[in-house]
């Protein structure tokens, strides 16, 4: 197999100053990485991640082991720099790994970047996010519909760097020729919809650079609200999948993992009900939605509800209201208060813990928010 054409583009989006985005075009290794974390650190975590693909020495390895290492090499590399400088404290990032090789490419994994294939007119999302809402989504206890406009939609469940060791999502995917395959940082696809992004590299299909700028274009034309980057790459081969072991199989169901790492959202397990979706009748004008809201916030506003949930920036932060987005930018919760502990400096099992939707007073979330802040944050 060989790669025929590539092509790439990153923008901050129109509502980041800083590009925490990072990206590797190099065939027949591709890479994307979208940091997190305080201050720089988010842009810090992922040219750490991307610059050891970037200088991939394969030591003999190919195919799974090499994609795998060099993921794994990746977070031992953020993760130390966490450890060893108190201003990068808490920093992460997504990583999506692509590695062209005879016939086939093998995609590694972590996080809420994504990787596609479109393949005779048809394109299919290969990763699972590794997020809140996704999770949630996977259980069935949000409909993708609510998971779009959650308040914890940002909450992803696993990334590189905030422990010493991470688990790899791991396929391989045989190619044949015309297959065109995608990397994005969720800049894009909170942004753009599957079919806009399949509409646009069936249009200009003969053209992976202009593609990949009309993919950026839609992404800030809907608000670009997170930084975008965009890695396309084309190859030719067969065209079966192969499971971690190499044995041709289908992808894997969305409700496992590999490496044996469960869902922590499994189907029975015992979580806190996920955010209640307001069923509003197809009459009700934008004008009926503001007044029910209003008397929404005056009912919660009484109640002094509250519940701790996770900025745009990454900050844990208690909100006072219910956890309902209306639509038309109505939302039913404010800020009260963002503390310096970041979600990423928590393990999935304390993110779970505090972003469990349970209503409760605003002293009674504040003391939950310290007590792990207490812990955490130097």
């Amino acid at each position: 197999m060989s790669v025929v054409r590539t092509a790439s583009l990153t923008d901050p989006g129109r509502r980041r100053r800083h590009n925490e985005d990072a990206y590797v075009c190099e065939p027949p290794l591709f890479a994307i990485a979208d940091g997190m974390g305080g201050a720089q650190a988010g842009e810090l975590a992922s040219r750490l991640a991307a610059a050891v693909v970037g200088r991939a020495n394969a030591d003999g390895r190919t195919g799974r082991e090499l994609v795998v290492g060099l993921i794994e090499d990746a977070n031992r590399s953020v993760y130390e720099r966490a450890v060893g400088d108190e201003s990068a404290s808490g920093m992460g990032t997504t990583m999506t790994v692509a590695l062209a090789e005879d016939d086939h490419v093998w995609i590694g994994h972590v996080g809420d970047s994504r990787a596609y294939l479109l393949r005779d007119g048809a394109l299919e999302q290969l990763t699972d996010d590794h997020s809140l809402v996704a999770e949630l989504v996977r259980s069935g206890r949000l409909t993708p519909d609510e998971a779009g406009t959650h308040p914890h939609r940002s909450v992803i469940t696993r990334a590189l760097g905030t422990d010493a060791e991470v688990a790899v999502d791991v396929m391989a995917v045989q190619t044949k020729p015309g297959d065109v395959f995608v990397l994005c940082s969720d800049g894009l696809s909170s942004m753009v919809g599957d079919e806009a992004i399949r509409g646009a590299l069936e249009q200009h299909g003969d053209d992976l650079d202009e593609a990949a700028r009309v993919l950026v274009d839609a992404a800030n034309a809907a608000g670009g609200e997170d930084n975008i980057t965009v890695v396309l790459f084309e190859a030719t081969g067969s065209a079966e999948v192969l499971d971690e072991t190499g044995e041709i199989a289908g992808l894997p169901p969305e409700e496992e993992t590999l490496h044996g790492v469960p869902s922590p959202f499994a189907a029975g397990e015992d979580v806190a009900p996920a955010r209640r979706r307001m069923r509003l009748g197809p009459a009700l004008t934008a004008t009926g939605v503001a007044v029910i809201a209003l008397g929404a916030v005056s009912v919660f506003g009484l109640s002094r509800a509250h519940f701790v949930g996770v900025e745009d920036n990454g900050a844990v932060a208690v909100y006072q209201g219910l956890p309902w987005n209306l639509g038309f930018g109505l939302r039913l919760y404010r800020v009260v208060y963002e503390s310096p502990l970041l979600a990423a400096q928590l393990s999935q099992d304390e993110r779970r813990l505090l972003f469990d939707h349970d209503l409760q007073s605003r002293d009674s979330a504040m003391r939950e928010v310290n007590a792990f802040a207490r812990d955490v944050v130097p």
